[in-house]
């Protein structure tokens, strides 16, 4: 790889800058000279050719975007001098080839996991408490600070210890030392669970089972219903109010469609029949701790690499996302594929511009139509609000180097890696066939990860250029750097970094079988992640309603 800059496909008419060039540098890359006429950001791209106004620019080797006024050749781009634009789309064409990758490395590897009789494998063993209905939020903190500390799941807080000096500082009269104190912090503490094969009791409050529109309620039961059937789960305490949108009946039937035997100890109370706070409260302390006891009987057993269902994900993404972090986890995927595993790929905003590619990846014309109808059904509903995928890129992204919607998004799919797509699921559903599995969830972060983990996901890979700290609940989340720079700044949430694919030091091939070897010892409960350290448990249902 050129230390200054890359051309990513034969087709593309721009380089990216690998490190921050200055006007009047002249840069070599093959045959190509190009005399730089503005200072061009590391992460940022240049056209190679003078482009004339309406000129399609291409990245991937396809269309990302379309100058808005003449660019010279060495000129940056720009949103000033780039607008959004993208390849259309049809019905699915050709028979799709895929070479597998090399799995010998992994061939007969396990990973130590909790064994369901359904014959799911989780990672972790957590116990859920969930609300049917906002209004059953404050029972659920209730229960959550009955329970925490006395279980030996709670963790000391540096940040309180760090209150208490400075009061002791400003009580004694030496406010100014306040400004000196230094800070420290540990994330390992001492095992003192109670009950050892319980990996924690999960809290998930939301603002959502009633008023909005019912569609919200019954998507909002369909995926609760997989976060008590992920195989990460233990078991469930479910709180109901018992007037809301969002009856019990429909979770039941929600999780009756996906898990018809389903074994695993669950709780559910409604608050209109037990009568006082008081009395649902002691009920549901009572008989979480007793169905607790009883998930603390499984054990970590062996389990095969196909057991695995990964999540792929990407945040705060930057202009070398798709260029090292993303394309490595997408070569993780087709490694996990090819040894028989789940990988899904969400966040269908940020899939405009390859919704063909995917289309001809699709292993059948039933899957393809669907695909194409949920995109098409999504986009309109974004339009219709005035905010068309286009709009989708932050001013992170755009501010380093994700210009356009379909360049942020043809780095994005890189998670997706190469192997063929088995199915896809709109959101709420859940997963059901070996392979790649499209997802429709929006490129929110949180919304996206919360609904991975709803429909089946064990492990969720998520890449950030810039820096984000997202977790999940129920579902290890491993947060991988695209730079070198973000992983020296941000250790504390970084768990691989990616940035030597830059820098020539590994390829994309070594770089994803080190993330697979990361997602063994994460499955096995050998490792525990940043975000699972730092206890950042984010859960956000979508409302079917527009999100980016």
């Amino acid at each position: 790889m050129n230390h200054k800059t890359l051309k990513i496909h034969p087709n593309d008419n721009v380089l990216v800058a690998l490190s921050d060039l200055k006007a009047g540098e002249t840069i070599t890359y093959g045959e190509l000279s190009i005399t730089l006429k503005t200072d061009v950001s590391a992460k940022h791209k240049f056209a190679i050719y003078d482009f004339q106004t309406g000129e399609l620019i291409y990245m991937y080797g396809g269309i990302v975007g379309k100058a808005t006024e003449p660019i010279s050749a060495g000129q940056a781009l720009t949103t000033a001098n780039v607008t959004h634009e993208a390849e259309n789309f049809g019905k699915k064409s050709g028979d799709y080839q895929w070479t597998a990758p090399d799995i010998s490395r992994f061939e007969g590897r396990t990973f130590r996991g909790y064994h369901r009789k359904d014959g799911q494998v989780g990672t972790k063993n957590h116990w859920l408490v969930i609300p049917m209905v906002f209004c059953e939020n404050r029972n659920v903190n209730t229960i959550k600070e009955a329970f925490l500390e006395e279980l030996g799941f709670a963790k000391p807080s540096p940040y309180k210890q760090l209150v208490q000096e400075m009061k002791n500082l400003y009580q004694s009269g030496k406010k100014e030392s306040i400004e000196g104190l230094t800070f420290s912090s540990t994330y390992e503490v001492a095992d003192q669970r109670l009950f050892e094969n319980i990996d924690g009791i999960k809290f998930l409050t939301h603002q959502g089972g009633c008023g909005g529109i019912r569609q919200d309620s019954e998507a909002l039961c369909a995926l609760l219903a997989g976060y008590i059937n992920n195989p990460n789960t233990a078991g469930a305490t479910i709180l109901s109010l018992g007037c809301q949108n969002a009856q019990v009946n429909d979770l039941q039937e929600k999780l009756k469609k996906i898990a018809p035997n389903y074994d695993r100890p669950l709780v559910i109370l409604e608050q209109q029949k037990e009568g006082t706070e008081q009395a649902l409260l002691t009920k549901a302390i009572k008989e979480t701790f007793l169905g607790m006891a009883e998930a603390n009987m499984t054990q970590r057993e062996e389990a095969p690499l196909s057991k695995l269902s990964v999540g792929l994900e990407c945040g705060g993404s930057d202009g070398f996302s798709g260029i090292s972090a993303n394309p490595s986890v997408g070569y993780a995927a087709d490694l996990l594929v090819a040894l028989g595993g789940k990988a899904i790929l969400s966040e269908f905003p940020e899939l405009c511009g390859v919704e063909q590619e995917l289309i001809n990846r699709c292993v059948n014309d039933a899957t393809a139509e669907k695909f194409s109808h949920l995109m098409r059904t999504y986009a309109s509903a974004a339009e219709a609000v005035g905010s068309g995928f286009d709009m989708n890129p932050s001013p992170g992204n755009i501010k380093d180097g994700l210009i356009t919607d379909a360049m942020k998004s043809s780095g994005a799919a890189k998670k997706g890696g190469t192997s063929p797509v088995s199915d896809v699921l709109d959101y709420g559903e859940y997963l059901a066939k070996p392979g790649l599995t499209l997802l429709c969830t929006p490129g929110n972060d949180v919304e996206s990860t919360t609904a991975m983990a709803g429909s089946g996901a064990n492990v969720i890979l998520f890449t950030t250029g810039l820096g984000t700290p997202t977790g999940n609940p129920i579902t290890p989340v491993i947060k991988i750097s695209s730079n070198h720079r973000l992983a020296e700044r941000m250790p504390d949430i970084i768990d691989v970094n990616a940035g030597p694919v830059i820098s020539g030091d590994k390829s994309i091939q070594e770089m994803g079988e080190e993330i697979l070897e990361k997602i063994i010892r994460v499955a096995s409960g050998e490792e525990s992640t940043k975000a699972v350290l730092l206890d950042q448990d984010d859960f956000i249902p979508w409302k079917r309603g527009v999100s980016l």
